[in-house]
């Protein structure tokens, strides 16, 4: 028998996981000012690429994030 699904935590664990990724974003970003010069310009690229996907799952977060919202409000008007 499956599970019920219980949503009732996601929009806790969205904005824990946007914290996080922001976190190591602000990070990398100082690591990258402070030892961009020592750095091999493949390891700067490839940083920089992954700060990209970084940004890009902050967004998609925030996006589950108002499709979590409207969910729930769809469940209160029943």
């Amino acid at each position: 028998m499956a599970k019920p699904d219980d949503r009732s935590d996601n929009v806790e664990r969205l904005q824990h996981a946007i914290s996080n990724t922001m976190e190591n974003l602000r990070e990398s970003e100082d690591f990258l000012r402070a030892h961009k010069g020592e750095m091999h310009a493949t390891d700067v690229a490839d940083l920089k690429a992954k700060n990209e996907r970084r940004e890009e799952a902050i967004e998609g977060f925030r996006s589950e994030i108002k499709d979590e919202a409207d969910y729930q409000a769809g469940q209160s008007h029943r």
